[in-house]
Formats: structure tokens, C-alpha cells, sequence
């Protein structure tokens, strides 16, 4: 018998130096403020749209307020008067959602919200309908804001920690995703999520945790070993938000760990989005892809996303193989994507995903795409583009995004400065565990087994067989250290609101 053993040791980015130019976050958000104005009044001035949903949508843009660290906010002096409440201390399965009479799953404030309508959320893990482990909206705009205390009277996302987070209960009662999305049409409306904190750590079925046994992929100190297959129940393909959705959408505040198939994957049908001040840690395939669900070639420009002030680590390849995936942000086509004041370390095969040729439409239709003022520390590619020839991908690094030329902004893209502290925050087993990653193959082939010889007689191929094991790959990563990342560097990545 010949046996045949391949090691492969990826080598990641060192931490380079660099300074920091903090910039103000205020400018870049009343911007997008302003834009969510001007859409709202052609909203309302719209024959097709209700006295009611305009009241709704007046109401929502009086709450989006700059506050003086230049993140516009809910709070509970700005909450519409026509709010829907959910608290799971206090509310009701035959509640009304009102203040005084709120309920206790917000399935059931979505179902009763109008269009237009806000819904504020208390501290706790919501499950949907009977603990189902999701929850969904369909056909209409209904904003979702949590981190509010049981009263209503507090409000802090990072402190009144309002999260989905199935556990083992909720195997096999939950659908494509956390949250689900269908409101494919009024690409003018506002919607926001705000301050919610998805997981699925508790529900994914991982290997032991013993670092003696290769088989189980676990680093010395991380708390669980590898995740099985996706593909294997019951681990299946979850997201964290996915669906279609058109409008002003707004997702922020939130954090994205452990999601077995993208953290969010939406499907954009019109409008200007804004995704910032998040955290996503450890997610499968990708942290965040954007799909552009209109036709390039008719309405070119119609779906926008600013992707900015995201904390972005540790995005995990489809496979243990990891043959492909694995990316932070992903750039695809049918939309224009604006990059800029994020973080973005250990993800598994790059940081920015630029890949998507669009080259064979007209120049006036193609995406426009930016990526500007970002920080990187040990990615394989801070960005991905295809190769001009034989299909193979070039990894670029942060000081080389001026020679990426589908780029419009480019410029103070950078390693993460040797003097931070942020790379201190996260769970250093794991973070070791990921810059000493090893990928080892074993293949084996005997032609004299007994297989082989009856494969032989009957005219077949001979075979072998080939075994994948990985030092980590995965691995869960403590929801309430990642929750550490909010405010870890100061004017990039996802900030402190209080």
C-alpha cells in the first residue's frame, strides 16, 4: 500500500503599521439621512401610497435624528407615536402591541404592523411563533429596533441585548434563515433594522472539543471543534437575514455570528441602502452579499449599498476543504457598492469579494464600486478579482486597491496599525488557532485490495480514497466576546453608541 500525505500551511498577513486618520462620522451618515428624506417626501407625495403609510413613513423619518456621535438613533424620546411594542417580561400572546398592552413574539407585531410601521423590541431571545427559531416579514415595510429595556423608558443595543439565538430545541422548525425577507416592490420606503443580534452558536452541531485528536479540528482553548457539515443534518444552509426586499433599507447596530450560509444574503430589488455598525464574526460562505435582483441592462443604478463601519472577521470557506467562499463583503453585480471604514480580519479567502465581470454591458451600466479607507490584518486577499486568463483569482492587498481599476475610490486602504489594540480583544486561542491554520490531505491507494482487484476483473478503474482534516475550521465563537468588538477601534469598524 502507498500512502501519499499532504500538508499545506497557510501563511496569512502579518500586522503591518500604519497611522490611523480618524474621520468624522457624521458628514458621511447625515448624508445618507438626507437621501432617506428626499426619497420619504417623493414617497409621500405618491398617488399610490395611503394617508396611513404616509403618516407612518413621516413618523419614521422624524425618528432617524442625528445624534451627537453622528449615528442617527432611536430613542425613547423619539419613539412614533404609533409604535408597536414587544418585551418578553411583560408582553401577551393576545396582546394588542400597544405600550400598555404589548406582546411577547414579535411574529406577532410584524403580523399586526401596518406598512410603514415601527416595532421596538426588549431585551431578550425571540424565537417567532412558538419558538419556531424565525421570524418573517412579507409585503410590507416594518422597521424592527431592539435594545430597549422591559419599560420602554432605556435604550442601548450593547447593553439591552435583543436577540434570535435558536438552540437544539428549534432543529428542524427553521426555514432559510433567521429573518426572512419578501417585499420586492416601493423602492422609496424607508425600512430599519436596528440593534438586533443574531446567532446560531447554539444550534450548529460541532465537534468535540479535544485538541488531541486531529479528526476534531480544535485548537488548544477554543470551546468547541470544528463545525460538521452544512451539508449533514442537522447543521443546514441558515442564514442570518436573506430574502428579496426593495426600499430604503437601513441595517445597523446588529451582530451576525455563526451563520452557517452568509450572515446576510438579500437579494436588492431598488433603492439606497445603508449597512453599518455591525459586527459579523464567524460566518460560513460570507459575512455579507448584496445580489442585484434588477435588470442591469434597464435599471442601472437603482440599488446602491454603503457598506461602512462593519467589524468583519473570521468569514469561513463553503467546505473544510475550503476549495472556495469565504469572504467578508462581496461586490455583485447589479449593484453599486460603497466600501469604506471597516474592519476586515481573518477571513478565509478575502476581505472584498470584486470578482463579478459585468465588462459586457455598455460602460454607462456597469456597477460602480469604491473601497476607501478600510482596515486589514490577516486575510488571504484584502480583495479578490478575476485573472485575465486560465480562471484563476488574484488576491490584492490593501497598499495595491489603486491598481484594481474597477475601483472609483480607492485610497487609505491599510494593515491594521501594529500599536492597536483591537487584535487584543479577540479570543486569542482562536485568533492563534486561524494564523497557524493547516489543511492536511491523506490520500491512500493499494491496487492489490480486494476492491480493486473485482474493479480489475470487471473491467473498472481502480480507486483510492482521500481524507480532509483541518486544524480549525468554523469553530463557534463566543457571542458574548464578540460582543467586545463594538467600539474596539475608534472611528473604524462597529462603534460604541453610549
Amino acid at each position: 500500500m502507498r500512502k501519499f500525505v499532504i500538508v499545506v500551511l497557510m501563511t496569512f498577513l502579518t500586522f503591518g503599521s500604519a497611522d490611523a486618520q480618524l474621520g468624522k462620522l457624521g458628514s458621511k451618515l447625515k448624508k445618507g439621512l438626507n437621501a432617506l428624506t428626499e426619497e420619504v417626501k417623493k414617497s409621500s407625495s405618491s398617488e399610490s401610497q395611503s394617508s396611513d403609510s404616509n403618516s407612518a413613513k413621516s413618523k419614521l423619518k422624524d425618528a432617524l435624528t442625528p445624534k451627537s456621535k453622528g449615528f442617527d438613533e432611536f430613542t425613547p424620546a423619539n419613539i412614533p407615536s404609533n409604535a408597536l411594542y414587544v418585551t418578553l417580561e411583560r408582553g401577551s400572546a393576545r396582546g394588542t402591541a400597544t405600550k400598555d398592552s404589548p406582546v411577547k413574539d414579535i411574529q406577532k407585531a410584524i403580523d399586526l404592523a401596518k406598512d410603514g410601521d415601527v416595532i421596538c423590541i426588549a431585551e431578550g431571545n425571540y424565537l417567532g411563533t412558538l419558538d419556531r427559531g424565525w421570524i418573517e416579514i412579507k409585503g410590507k415595510h416594518v422597521s424592527l429596533v431592539g435594545g430597549f429595556n422591559h419599560d420602554f423608558t432605556e435604550r442601548d443595543p450593547q447593553k439591552y441585548i435583543t436577540r434570535i439565538q435558536p438552540g437544539i430545541q428549534q432543529r428542524g422548525t427553521i426555514g432559510m434563515g433567521l429573518l426572512m425577507l419578501d417585499i420586492p416592490s416601493n423602492m422609496n420606503t424607508p425600512m430599519v433594522i436596528d440593534g438586533l443580534n443574531f446567532d446560531l452558536g447554539n444550534y450548529l452541531e460541532y465537534c468535540p472539543a479535544d485538541p488531541s485528536d486531529e479528526r476534531w479540528g480544535c485548537p488548544e482553548g477554543c470551546e468547541t471543534g470544528r463545525v460538521k457539515p452544512i451539508s449533514e443534518p442537522p447543521n443546514s444552509a441558515i442564514r442570518s437575514i436573506g430574502g428579496k426586499i426593495a426600499g430604503q433599507l437601513t441595517i445597523r447596530n446588529c451582530m451576525f455570528t455563526n451563520s452557517s450560509f452568509y450572515g446576510i444574503l438579500l437579494i436588492h430589488q431598488g433603492g439606497d441602502w445603508e449597512i453599518y455598525n455591525n459586527v459579523f464574526v464567524s460566518n460560513i460562505y460570507a459575512s455579507c452579499e448584496v445580489n442585484g435582483g434588477l435588470n442591469q441592462s434597464t435599471y442601472p443604478h437603482k440599488s446602491t449599498v454603503e457598506f461602512h463601519h462593519n467589524t468583519v472577521l473570521f468569514s469561513w470557506c463553503a467546505t473544510k476543504e475550503m476549495e472556495d467562499m469565504g469572504y467578508g463583503y462581496r461586490m455583485r453585480n447589479g449593484v453599486d457598492h460603497d466600501v469604506h471604514h471597516n474592519i476586515f480580519g481573518c477571513n478565509n479567502l478575502s476581505a472584498i469579494d470584486n470578482g463579478w465581470d459585468d465588462s459586457t454591458l455598455p460602460q454607462a451600466n456597469r456597477k460602480i464600486t469604491s473601497a476607501y479607507d478600510n482596515l486589514f490584518f490577516m486575510n488571504k486577499g484584502d480583495i479578490t478579482i478575476a485573472g485575465t486568463s486560465g480562471g484563476n483569482w488574484i488576491f490584492v492587498p490593501a497598499k495595491r486597491f489603486d491598481e484594481v481599476m474597477t475601483l472609483v475610490k480607492y485610497e487609505n486602504n491599510r494593515e491594521l496599525p501594529a500599536e492597536s489594540t483591537f487584535k487584543d480583544l479577540i479570543i486569542q486561542p482562536y485568533l492563534n488557532g486561524f494564523a497557524n491554520l493547516k489543511i492536511m490531505t491523506t490520500s491512500s491507494y493499494d491496487p492489490n485490495s480486494a476492491a480493486n482487484l473485482y474493479r480489475e476483473a470487471h473491467g473498472l478503474n481502480k480507486q483510492g480514497t482521500s481524507t480532509t482534516r483541518v486544524s480549525m475550521y468554523g469553530n463557534r465563537y463566543n457571542f458574548d466576546e464578540a460582543l467586545k468588538f463594538f467600539g474596539a477601534e475608534e472611528g473604524y469598524g462597529a462603534q460604541k453608541l453610549f
